[in-house]
């Protein structure tokens, strides 16, 4: 059962961190240009109507009437008044969603989002992560983690694995599993039972690390390599809570593409919805299509993916293909085929007072009438990129005179920010249409 963790780029290096992160959780609002912004962690995504209706009536009474997907598969509310955050709280509370207040922005946790849907994969990682996040809430110490520290639960298709987490579990066909650092460092196998127990002790051991260091590392790659956690340490850890583990040996990555929209066929007859919210961000009327598909006709769970999609699971044969076209009325992206599939945006102007330009508004008339297919392509307002996807993407940053548009990762140094000078700035219209549409089939 192979390991695959992610090479260091040639070149790279750590990022310097000065003091806590200020990524912002359900108790730590944003202060953004449009009003306060919530981040509810939904770790691996899983909802139930319940809480999903809970998520809708928050952002209809309390927020601008919209749900942000995230890259890490959790949900944000914006255009919060300032003196919200406490009914905030108190909501999130009823409905599950905030267990503990002290570890509500460590909760990261990524999961294959179709397993034990369509017969693919080696394990039921939700129940890993159920069992992750009580373990981490349970856990004073790794409420020390930072709000960015990613766990990924792969369930041996390569999907999660390829968003490079921190802390990776992937399940192996022979019942064992694989634990590592998704950018190098120990690789051990050990027993599936003992997986969600493992990535917290692998958290721990990075926080050890960390303290050693004397970096302020808010992730496994803010460390310098030689003081990134070692795999005789981890194994001595996991040994001591009588978590046996074996060396795994490195090889070449083997990784997966995030679930495709449509229909998804699984076992004994039931199908899985799998759809995206053009460019992350969707009404509350189109969330409550979700879940009106999800308690009638499918097994009343939804589960958000790290790219920004939804599956809905458990669908009658009958009833799927009807919901699925209502969906794609109402806005969402159901086919490989839509300009909108792989297409993803920061908030821009108005929201953050950082961008430089109208991105979304850039964004939905560069896709209008074209074509789907390529590269994913992420617009960014400034050069933070917030959300950016991982893997290779097209890169749409406004420069305030236009667009620059980059094929992305390209080899590091080259312009002096990890990456090659871009083509000439590029006006929003006909041009930069163009501009992507050929940097997506590059």
């Amino acid at each position: 059962m192979p390991f695959a963790p992610a090479p260091t780029p040639p070149g790279a290096r750590p990022t310097a961190r000065h003091g806590d992160d200020a990524c912002p959780g359900a108790l730590r609002l944003h202060p953004a240009a449009d009003g306060a912004l919530a981040r509810i962690r939904v770790p691996a995504g899983l909802l139930t109507t319940r809480q999903a209706t809970a998520l809708a009536h928050l952002a209809a009474e309390l927020g601008d009437g919209c749900l942000d997907l995230t890259s890490r598969g959790n949900i944000q509310v914006r255009g919060l008044a300032p003196d919200r955050g406490a009914a905030l709280a108190v909501r999130l509370r009823m409905a599950g969603l905030l267990p503990s207040d002290r570890h509500e922005r460590v909760r990261n946790i990524a999961a294959s989002p179709l397993a034990g849907l369509d017969g693919a994969g080696h394990a039921d990682v939700q129940a890993w992560a159920r069992e992750l996040d009580a373990l981490l809430c349970a856990d004073p110490d790794t409420a020390r983690l930072s709000g960015r520290f990613l766990f990924g639960l792969d369930d041996g298709r390569g999907d999660v694995a390829a968003l490079v987490p921190d802390v990776t579990l992937i399940a192996g066909q022979d019942g064992r599993t694989a634990l590592g650092y998704g950018t190098g460092g120990p690789a051990l196998g050990l027993a599936a039972e003992d997986a969600p127990r493992a990535a917290v002790l692998a958290a721990r051991e990075f926080l050890s690390a960390r303290d050693g260091s004397g970096v302020d590392a808010w992730r496994v790659t803010d460390l310098p390599q030689d003081h990134r956690p070692r795999a005789g340490a981890l194994a001595a850890r996991l040994a001591a809570e009588d978590i046996g583990s074996t060396p795994l040996p490195r090889t070449s990555p083997s990784l997966g593409a995030p679930p495709a929209p449509g229909l998804v066929p699984g076992p004994h007859g039931a199908y899985a919805l799998s759809v995206a919210a053009p460019l992350g961000r969707m009404t509350v009327a189109q969330w409550e299509l979700l879940i009106e598909a999800a308690a009638c006709d499918g097994s009343g769970e939804l589960r958000v993916t790290p790219w920004r999609g939804i599956v809905l699971p458990g669908l009658r044969a009958a009833a799927a293909p009807a919901r699925l076209a209502a969906l794609a009325d109402a806005g969402f992206v159901t086919s490989e085929a839509s300009p909108w599939h792989g297409a993803g945006a920061c908030a821009g102007r108005p929201g953050c007072a950082k961008s430089l330009a109208d991105v979304r508004t850039d964004a939905a008339a560069a896709l209008s009438g074209r074509s789907g297919g390529g590269l994913p392509v992420y617009w960014s307002g400034c050069e933070r990129r917030c959300g950016h996807p991982g893997g290779g993407w097209v890169d749409v940053l406004a420069t305030g005179d236009g667009y620059r548009v980059t094929v992305r990762p390209v080899p590091d140094g080259a312009d002096g920010s990890g990456g090659p000078a871009g083509p000439e700035v590029v006006a929003p219209g006909r041009e930069l249409a163009d501009a992507v549409a050929a940097a997506r089939t590059a």
